[in-house]
């Protein structure tokens, strides 16, 4: 075997290891992002504090209608009872229950207000619990299959980590050494192939010289423009 074709077929295993720890990595943050869980959380705790603040209001105004109306009856039973006698007399306490009653209406006019709010926080309050109950439900399901793919992916990652021992016990460290500095320089792709005499990293076209070059098995040959090793095939 070339170490051309040695340090190509590192090259297959090291891709395929960098994508999967990338997919793990990317696994990892998504599992670890609660963004969206909290929000809607946060929305249900807002949406409780705004619900309880409405039925505290609408109790308020409730309590008020009642004492109001208490003062109304109690007004009428003096006007009514027979026991004042003061046309005077009669006739504040006839302006006093129709006052009475005026502000009652504008009391019972509030408590229809805070009434329609304590529905409304009521209903939002719902809404913001099913979509709780959905986000849950979504990423208990996400998560449960995103910890099944990296499971599995690790597994993967071991075998190719056993492969990669393999191929390296092949070659020569001079060779390795030479691909690992490459590896850093180009982004993690140092070896490269040639589709139809051009360079698949960056397109090339090599000429008919640089093509035998590249077949060689005696030594390296590098693409003249983005210098990584080319292996033909």
């Amino acid at each position: 075997m070339s170490a051309a074709l040695g340090l190509y077929r590192l090259q297959q295993v090291d891709s395929q290891m960098d994508q999967i720890r990338a997919r793990l990595q990317t696994i990892r943050e998504t599992l670890e992002n609660d963004v969206e869980l909290r929000a809607a959380s946060e929305h249900v705790a807002a949406s409780k504090a705004a619900h309880a603040k409405a039925t505290h209001a609408l109790k308020a105004s409730e309590s008020e209608v009642e004492s109001q109306q208490n003062k109304i009856d109690q007004a009428e039973s003096s006007l009514y009872g027979g026991n004042v006698k003061n046309p005077k007399e009669l006739q504040d306490l006839q302006m006093e229950v129709a006052s009475l009653k005026k502000y009652l209406a504008t009391l019972e006019e509030r408590e229809l207000e805070t009434m329609v709010r304590a529905e409304e926080t009521e209903i939002a309050l719902n809404d913001a619990n099913e979509h709780l109950q959905s986000v849950q439900a979504r990423l208990k399901e996400q998560n449960r299959d995103l910890t099944t793919e990296s499971n599995s992916l690790n597994k993967d990652l071991e075998n190719l980590e056993a492969e990669r021992k393999a191929v390296i016990t092949d070659l020569e460290k001079t060779a390795l050494d030479t691909y690992e500095k490459l590896r850093r320089q180009k982004h993690g792709v140092a070896v490269t192939s040639m589709t139809e005499n051009s360079c698949s990293s960056c397109g090339t076209t090599l000429t008919q010289s640089q093509h035998q070059n590249a077949r060689s098995t005696d030594q390296f040959f590098n693409c003249p423009t983005c210098g990584r090793i080319i292996y033909a095939s």
